[in-house]
């Protein structure tokens, strides 16, 4: 079986048996059509002929042509899994990837604001009108319904499909949301039935991109550069209170972590910024 006939069946594979999506098609596809090329032109071997010793050599190609990490592991990755759909078929008797063992790779620490960035942002929003008010709350406590919301106990709880889980309000947070709640959101819901906790001018739900408009509105009032994402406020939010000494397990539980291990991540992030606080100010350093 010639390499194009070995890659269209596989495509087949992917598309009809395996509902891979668009983007794992596309790269599955690119990383074995890639080796069908590499075989063609510095071997007499083909894809189903491949031996361990040839796939090695392919990988250090791609290692010697200055491939990042993540782009050989993908191909690593890709390749195991074509040869497992051809042993599979009976089409090889032994699979060949054996020996094809990724890099370790450095992991990327995310990117947070620091306590000043935080606070200028929550600083921005300006309370002389509706749309202030509703802001500054936002801000404070992001998207949630008002369901999730209890003032008296000073929480907020989060609900995936099968947790709950509870978060402590600090008190500029409780103060932002009561007055929200009591004077504002009144006034500005389209429907008494309206459970989003922050609505739109519309009075209705307000969309993630509504969201981070506002979010991006105000990153620019207060002259922060690092890009924000729904994400680098999760981060921002884990560290700081690691920073002023919560401890890893209620961190994990806030966060919804199912591991300890995703949220040592912050350990490092922490110890990182001392580091780079330390090299930037020691006069020795």
């Amino acid at each position: 079986m010639t390499d194009a006939n070995c890659l269209e069946r596989y495509e087949q594979y992917l598309t009809d048996v395996k509902k891979a999506s668009k983007n794992t098609l596309a790269s599955y596809l690119r990383d074995v059509r890639q080796l069908s090329e590499y075989l063609s032109a510095n071997t007499d071997a083909t894809l189903q002929t491949a031996g361990e010793a040839v796939l090695c050599e392919y990988i250090d190609a791609l290692r010697e042509r200055g491939k990042s990490v993540a782009t050989v592991s993908r191909a690593i990755a890709s390749l195991k899994n074509f040869y497992q759909y051809l042993r599979d078929q009976g089409w090889i008797e032994k699979i060949p990837t054996g020996k094809l063992i990724p890099d370790k790779t450095t992991q990327k620490l995310p990117q947070i604001l620091t306590s000043k960035e935080v606070e200028l942002l929550l600083e921005q929003p300006q309370c002389v009108d509706m749309k202030g008010y509703r802001d500054r709350a936002m801000l404070e406590l992001l998207n949630l319904d008002i369901s999730d919301v209890d003032l008296a106990a000073a929480v907020i709880h989060c609900r995936s499909k099968d947790k709950s889980r509870a978060i402590p309000l600090y008190p500029k947070a409780v103060v932002a949301l009561s007055e929200y709640i009591e004077f504002i959101r009144p006034q500005m819901i389209a429907s008494p039935d309206e459970q989003s906790l922050f609505v739109n001018i519309s009075g209705e739900r307000m969309s993630r991109q509504g969201f981070w408009k506002i979010i991006k509105h105000y990153q620019q009032k207060a002259g922060i550069e690092k890009t924000i994402t729904p994400h680098t406020l999760r981060h921002s939010f884990a560290a700081h209170l690691l920073e002023n000494g919560a401890d890893l397990h209620s961190i994990q539980e806030m966060l919804g972590h199912a591991d300890i291990s995703s949220t040592q991540v912050y350990s490092h992030l922490v110890k990182k910024q001392l580091k780079d606080v330390y090299s930037k100010a020691h006069p020795r350093a």
